[in-house]
């Protein structure tokens, strides 16, 4: 599908942590994608000398859901986090759509680990509800999240209703009350033992450059052969 440009109308905005929001909107034509891809949405006069500017988003949203979702983080002075912070339902933007390969490959009898970090798990929440995943679902499924704090897991509803899927959020500066693990995405799957199903398994990777290149190693010394490692790096 070749990239198009949508004209679209937000229709809601929650905040779904201290420093994430999801924002819904509807194109006012058909605006088809795959699970996992992600639209460009175009920030009006925020570049040089007044000029358009394009930052890229995740889909968390399946294709089948009448809205479009987005999950963002808000980052101070970035202008795309702070323009689409601004928008309320009634309002208006402009996105191009869609982009990328990174999508969700359904193949018989293997197992599937997502690993993000923070709002890396987008584009999973968008695999993990289309239609072609609940027809074509992987013999188990295992998604691993990595925030700083407790209050900043996403999706935990999402992922633990979906069956045969186990959801681990990774907390690396987790309270006292905090009951699950402590440490980094990193640091869980290096605990892993040799029970793990690392040789029947598809690893799905996003969030930054750092963390994926230091799982990737891992995986690598597992016995992981690299085309079942697949890889979306987010940049800020």
């Amino acid at each position: 599908m070749k990239p198009t440009e949508f004209q679209c109308q937000i229709k809601s905005f929650k905040q779904l942590t201290p420093t994430v929001f999801e924002t819904a909107f509807e194109a006012h034509q058909p605006l088809p994608f795959n699970a996992g891809q992600f639209v460009s949405v175009i920030i009006p006069g925020a570049g040089p000398s007044g000029r358009d500017l394009r930052r890229a988003y995740s889909i968390a949203s399946p294709p089948e859901a009448q809205s479009i979702e987005l999950c963002v983080k808000v980052v101070e002075d970035g202008p795309g986090t702070q323009y689409l912070y601004s928008l309320r339902p009634g309002d208006q933007l402009r996105a191009m759509a869609p982009y990328g390969t990174f999508v969700y490959e359904h193949k018989p009898g293997r197992n599937i680990c997502f690993v993000a970090t923070g709002t890396g798990i987008a584009p999973f929440r968008s695999m993990a509800l289309s239609q072609n995943f609940q027809q074509n679902p992987p013999a188990r499924g295992f998604c691993l999240l990595g925030v700083r704090t407790e209050d900043e897991i996403l999706y935990a509803e999402t992922f633990g209703s979906i069956p045969n899927m186990e959801f681990i959020p990774a907390v690396s500066r987790a309270t006292e009350n905090w009951k699950g693990f402590r440490g980094r995405v990193t640091d869980y799957l290096r605990g892993l033992d040799g029970s793990f199903p690392w040789l029947e398994t598809e690893f799905y990777l996003c969030g930054h450059g750092g963390m994926i290149n230091e799982i990737k190693t891992l995986l690598l010394e597992r016995g992981v052969q690299k085309h079942s490692i697949h890889q979306e790096i987010y940049y800020k």
